[in-house]
């Protein structure tokens, strides 16, 4: 694990890095079960309360892509907690990364993501009934995951990230959901995309997805082949969070 760099709680504790983060991102240690972990912390100046996101990494890590977007949010008026899920590893090499993925317990990193979501609620700067998650690759389907275990979040942006396929849980999914996908991805085929989106609005749901015909798999990330579709559904992204976190 990274070394501490501030040591939170769950309640009083939380108050004392919202000065640290308004001049930018900075390592946050919240509890998550027994253990203590870590995230990037992005925050706008101010102690009005405000809406927050669960920023996922992908199957990198929290690298400077993820660090930017949580930095990038901060700027947008949401506080935003990149969750270290790897504890600390980051890597640029594809078979570091997909040895990293396989290597997460899924039942710790569910716990994390809860975690982050309950630190966020904990903090005197952010309004607990409107908090978001988004993640890419690995974290979009984390980011469905969430939404599915935290039925109060207020909305969750998936990117190019697995899907579940299980009617039951579909039919109880309760967050509205935004999809960006392409439609070269071979990891998430875009027939897969077009059923669960199907089947969740059959079942009442509040489901947006897109699929980008020309692109493939990490399109808005690490794939700069396409910038007018990554373009696209950063603008979708943002407006999304600015009606169900901002009310806009």
């Amino acid at each position: 694990m990274l070394r501490k760099v501030l040591v939170l709680g769950l309640s009083g504790a939380a108050a004392c890095a919202v000065a640290l983060a308004q001049s930018g991102g900075t390592m946050v240690s919240y509890a998550s079960g027994s253990e203590t972990v870590q995230g990037y912390l992005a925050a706008p100046a101010g102690t009005a309360k405000k809406p927050a996101i669960v920023v996922i990494q992908e199957w990198w890590g929290v690298n400077d892509f993820i660090k930017g977007k949580a930095d990038s949010f901060a700027k947008q008026g949401y506080v935003a907690l990149a969750v270290d899920l790897y504890r600390g590893k980051v890597t640029a090499d594809p078979q570091v990364a997909h040895e990293l993925m396989r290597g997460l317990p899924e039942d710790r990193a569910l716990r994390d993501l809860k975690a982050a979501a309950a630190y966020l609620r904990s903090r005197p700067d952010v309004d607990t009934a409107h908090v978001g998650v988004v993640g890419w690759c690995m974290g979009g389907g984390w980011a469905l995951n969430l939404a599915v275990a935290e039925p109060t979040l207020a909305g969750a942006v998936i990117y190019y990230g697995h899907l579940m396929t299980e009617d039951a849980t579909i039919r109880a999914l309760k967050v509205p959901l935004l999809g960006n996908f392409g439609g070269k991805d071979q990891g998430i085929p875009a027939d897969s995309v077009v059923e669960f989106e199907k089947k969740a609005k059959a079942a009442g749901k509040s489901v947006d997805f897109k699929i980008y015909a020309e692109s493939g798999h990490g399109f808005a990330s690490f794939d700069t082949s396409h910038p007018q579709d990554a373009r696209d559904a950063n603008a979708r992204t943002d407006a999304f969070f600015a009606r169900v976190l901002k009310g806009k």
